[in-house]
């Protein structure tokens, strides 16, 4: 008996969002988020407009992909896993640019992930030539 791996869906753009420039980030391997120049501020997730103006005067921006582990959780799933990674760390990360964004930490055991760790961008392969952000542990 073959063992089968779960094929990961490969995320697609939003349609009722603008997110072209996220998602060519992505292909350039640069994280970009929304940002108001008004307030000087970064938002995420991507909305039609500002949440601190309620304008759509938005624009995106490169973002370093550094920050502090939020929240952190084990992902374990019976079975052959998702392309033979399982458990997975998943955490929320907030940016340095102020948000919280998710992700998989890709560089360390699931159980040795906490808050307060900083971490770095990292790029997590989800498909043949799909690439998605993810994390790595720094500092320890």
């Amino acid at each position: 008996m073959s063992e089968q791996k779960t094929q990961r869906p490969v995320p697609k753009a939003n349609r009722f969002v603008e997110t072209e420039a996220f998602w060519q980030g992505i292909e350039e391997r640069e994280l970009r988020l929304q940002y108001c120049p008004d307030t000087e501020q970064f938002q995420h997730y991507p909305r039609p407009v500002s949440i601190y103006t309620g304008k759509r005067n938005l624009e995106w921006r490169k973002v370093a992909g550094t920050g502090t582990v939020y929240a952190c959780t084990i992902v374990r799933v019976p079975g052959p896993g998702l392309d033979g990674r399982l458990p997975l760390s998943v955490v929320t990360v907030e940016l340095d640019e102020g948000v919280r964004i998710l992700g998989n930490v890709l560089n360390a055991d699931p159980v040795t992930v906490a808050i307060g760790q900083r971490v770095e961008l990292a790029w997590d392969t989800i498909g043949e030539d799909t690439a998605y952000p993810a994390f790595n542990i720094v500092g320890t």
